[in-house]
């Protein structure tokens, strides 16, 4: 019978496993792909309502990165859901690559995928050809004078420059109180505390600050008269520094003088750490006792000829000059911060924060978007389309390789920027040598791999369908890119006709605002020249 029920649970264990094994299914969209498209996994797993599932959310599943991991999809099937996880996958080199297995977790127990075969396919480029044309000679455009409002705000900004300059200065020019300067310890503390009567904390209710004040008072003329460290020690440190003291300098304290003080300064601990309040005439009581301890030291310490006086004096001149010095070093930093200030203001309202960030280099997109915008005509057939700035034209072969141009009978190339400097416009015309119908599909996939070519990374590709506001049609390739550790954006627009190229192409930062509303501005200008 313990035989049978043996290997009743054995089977009831294998059914189990067997049934988590089969609810997990592998599927993949397509097993052969080209560079940079999405092959798309599908991980499904079936279940009861309970049934608890984990996917795993990794960068990279063997040598296939993971460019978009969708939400997980619930369906209802009969008693039964499905869970539905899928991946967009994508490489960016050809050969054959395997998807390994994939852990899931189902009601805590690991369950793993099938392993998949995928190939990626190397993309062949195809050139074609159209009519030559003569050079047409770049024409250069004054620009109205609009930057007005930068000299506007420069003047505001040098005003107030120079107000602060001037506030400065006539701060420093004006009457100042003079620096109380004591002749002794006990001079300093009496005054001290007539000018604690007057600060009339008591009527404030504010009997924390008062005993704060009047034990400092008290701990500063000790420390300063009978040199022992009275601000930074405890009561009963300094209770006990001040016995050996008089030990020491044979000063002839009493007993109930240090009792008397170790009374009071308890008595203020009370009051600052434990919201204690004695009653007025305590208070009253408590003051009138530290004045006459303070005269009771004093007249105890011996007669030492001039040393503590000259010392004395020789401390209040030093502390009065670093006060001075620390004056002056406020008031220049201050003019300083002010004129740093203003210049960053200045730079970051006409050419952008980002211009700042990065070190006051490379282009502004914020200072190109406000600036006077041209329409000029580029190539033949001619790109008409409205620039920050004028495209210069390139040298196309450093550009291209030698067997793309043998392929080429006529190729113009205008830009403006760099790549790595994250900013990139360049408009180009193409006739080739053998006309034949385009397909703009392949030809993205070649200006790809020219870009990749130059040292760009990660290429992202997306394609959908772009026309003119005149209707003529073509494709525009877009999405993002690595150049430098630097994520960019480009947008590419291509346009065929009587078998040559056109193409437009705009890169900036990935999120870079002005940069956007730049690559919007000049798309939505785009003009095509008929070809004759």
């Amino acid at each position: 019978m313990k035989v049978i029920k043996k290997y009743s649970f054995l089977l009831l264990l294998l059914c189990q496993v067997m049934a988590y094994a089969q609810s997990l299914e592998t599927k993949i969209d397509k097993k052969k792909n080209k560079i940079g498209a999405q092959f798309t996994l599908t991980l499904t797993v079936k279940g009861k309502p309970s049934t608890q599932v984990a996917f795993p959310n990794e960068k990279f599943y063997g040598g296939l990165e993971v460019i978009e991991s969708f939400p997980i999809d619930t369906v209802k099937e009969e008693s039964q859901y499905k869970l539905i996880k899928k991946y967009g996958l994508t490489q960016f080199d050809s050969g054959k690559y395997v998807i390994p297995r994939i852990p899931v977790l189902i009601n805590k127990k690991l369950n793993f995928s099938d392993s998949i075969q995928v190939e990626v396919l190397n993309v062949k480029v195809d050139t074609l050809k159209q009519k030559m044309y003569d050079i047409k000679p770049i024409i250069t455009v004054e620009k109205p004078n609009g930057n007005w409002w930068k000299y506007l705000l420069a003047v505001l900004l040098l005003s107030g420059i120079g107000y602060g300059i001037y506030y400065f200065w006539k701060k420093r020019k004006a009457p100042k109180e003079e620096e109380i300067v004591y002749n002794s310890p006990i001079e300093k503390a009496t005054a001290l505390l007539q000018l604690l009567e007057k600060k009339n904390w008591l009527e404030k209710g504010e009997v924390k600050e008062y005993y704060s004040e009047l034990t400092d008072i008290a701990r500063d003329y000790i420390e300063e008269a009978i040199e022992i460290p009275a601000k930074e020690s405890t009561t009963s440190e300094l209770i006990v520094s001040l016995r050996m003291a008089s030990n020491k300098k044979k000063m002839k304290l009493s007993k109930e003088t240090l009792e008397s003080l170790e009374k009071i300064l308890k008595q203020a601990d009370l009051v600052k750490f434990a919201q204690s309040k004695p009653l007025d005439f305590e208070i009253a009581s408590d003051r009138e006792k530290i004045e006459s301890i303070i005269v009771t030291f004093d007249k105890a310490i011996p007669v030492v000829v001039d040393e503590s006086s000259l010392k004395w004096q020789k401390e209040q001149q030093e502390f009065l000059k670093k006060q001075q010095r620390k004056k002056r070093t406020v008031a220049v930093a201050g003019i300083s911060g002010l004129l740093l200030l203003s210049a960053l203001t200045f730079v970051s309202i006409t050419k952008g924060i980002d211009y700042v960030k990065d070190g006051f280099s490379g282009y502004s997109t914020k200072e190109l978007l406000y600036t006077d915008w041209l329409k000029s005509e580029y190539g033949n057939p001619a790109v008409l389309i409205e620039t920050p700035e004028v495209l210069k034209r390139m040298d196309v072969k450093k550009v291209l390789p030698k067997n793309t141009m043998a392929l080429i009978k006529d190729m113009q190339m205008f830009s403006f920027g760099n790549i790595f400097e994250y900013f990139y416009i360049t408009v180009s015309t193409t006739e080739f040598k053998q006309k034949k119908d385009i397909d703009l599909s392949t030809a993205l996939d070649g200006t790809i791999k020219t870009i990749e070519a130059q040292g760009v990374q990660n290429m992202l590709v997306k394609q959908e369908e772009f026309s003119t506001g005149k209707g003529v049609k073509g494709i525009k390739g877009f999405g993002t890119m690595t150049a430098n550790g630097e994520v960019l954006y480009y947008e590419i627009l291509l346009f065929s006709q009587d078998g040559g190229l056109q193409q437009i192409m705009i890169v900036h930062k990935d999120g870079d605002e002005n940069g956007q509303k730049i690559a919007e501005r000049m798309l939505n200008s785009v003009e095509l020249k008929v070809a004759n």
